[in-house]
């Protein structure tokens, strides 16, 4: 995969991976604070991250190299807004706090656009903006409104969007929606009666009227691999 350590091989990785108008404003943003930029394969755990040395002479951030090109950017500024931070306040401040909200904010107005970003996106991207949460799937409307850009967008729906009641698999265990609860849903494995706490953003294939199924796709992009399950307050929840 891809590492880019200097200016024309990162605006090369850029012009590749962003909507198109946004790669200066992104090379910008790499000019002026430089950093490594390295692609990776598709993570179970992760999009994208920003990671240093304890000295700061290595600051390093990955992006997952298949995400469609709104979702590139916008991990991309949200990674860099973590170095900018970091940078100012080295590891005082907290991951998500009030000073990553300011810098995330302030790097990403300039590209709040309809040049840029699709209206349905631009739209949700606005309302999330007001207050960003640690990760952009924590927003349905603006999970919902990414995903419609994926590739095989056609084929997925989210877990969020299917009726209460309805008949899904995964891992080959089949699961029936139940209620949310905060950002997860209450979903009871048909086998065992046992109920689990499932991300409301999880993506599912389309599959006739029977039920509906994860893609490999989805569980390699979007991390929603479900390896083993952890206790959470007396519900096993599906662990990402």
């Amino acid at each position: 995969m891809p590492v880019a350590h200097d200016s024309q091989s990162v605006l090369h990785i850029l012009q590749q991976h962003v909507p198109q108008p946004s790669a200066d404003y992104a090379h910008q943003l790499w000019l002026q604070s430089p950093f490594q930029l390295k692609l990776t394969r598709s993570r179970q755990t992760k999009v994208g991250d920003f990671s240093c040395k304890s000295n700061s002479a290595h600051l390093q951030i990955t992006l997952n190299h298949d995400l469609n090109p709104y979702l590139f950017l916008l991990t991309y500024v949200h990674e860099v807004a973590h170095l900018r931070v970091f940078l100012a306040h080295g590891r005082r401040a907290e991951a998500h706090g009030a000073e990553w909200k300011d810098s995330f904010k302030v790097l990403l107005q300039p590209m709040l656009q309809e040049s840029i970003f699709p209206y349905q996106i631009l739209h949700e991207l606005r309302r999330h903006m007001e207050n960003p949460k640690a990760s952009s799937f924590a927003d349905i409307g603006l999970t919902v409104a990414l995903r419609a850009h994926d590739k095989n967008s056609q084929s997925i729906a989210l877990l969020s969007s299917i009726p209460t009641g309805s008949i899904f698999k995964l891992q080959g265990r089949y699961f029936k929606k139940g209620q949310l609860r905060r950002t997860r849903v209450v979903c009871m494995e048909m086998k065992s009666k046992r109920n689990y706490l499932v991300p409301m953003e999880i993506p599912l294939q389309r599959r006739g009227t029977s039920g509906m199924r994860l893609t490999q796709s989805s569980l390699n992009k979007l991390t929603y691999h479900f390896k083993k399950c952890v206790r959470r307050k007396g519900t096993p929840t599906l662990n990402l």
